[in-house]
């Protein structure tokens, strides 16, 4: 699992955010989509394989489950986001 900090996530880039839906309701990465991992496997289909998989969570634990789940089931590297949502606004990265 390849992981990079929050300010090596290029703009645009896929995101998903594995959080619970009131944890991302609260705020999260601008851009990023919501696929929690509590239902991670059946939520995993809406992934666009073909680009770059970056995950977030809120510290980043959560997402490098999900990143492991992605790189043994589906074969994709995953790409880990370090510190998760709390590096992103400590950073002062856009968030909604």
């Amino acid at each position: 699992m390849k992981s990079v900090q929050v300010n090596e996530v290029p703009e645009n880039a896929q995101l998903i955010d594995v959080r619970e839906p009131d944890e991302f309701s609260d705020t999260h990465a601008k851009g990023a989509v919501n696929l929690p991992l509590s239902n991670f496997a059946a939520l995993s289909e809406k992934i666009d394989y073909d680009q770059p998989v970056y995950m977030i969570c809120k510290s980043g634990g959560r997402s490098a489950e999900a990143s492991q789940y992605l790189e043994a089931v589906r074969g994709t590297e995953a790409i880990n986001v370090v510190g998760g949502t709390q590096a992103w606004v400590e950073a002062g990265l856009p968030t909604e």
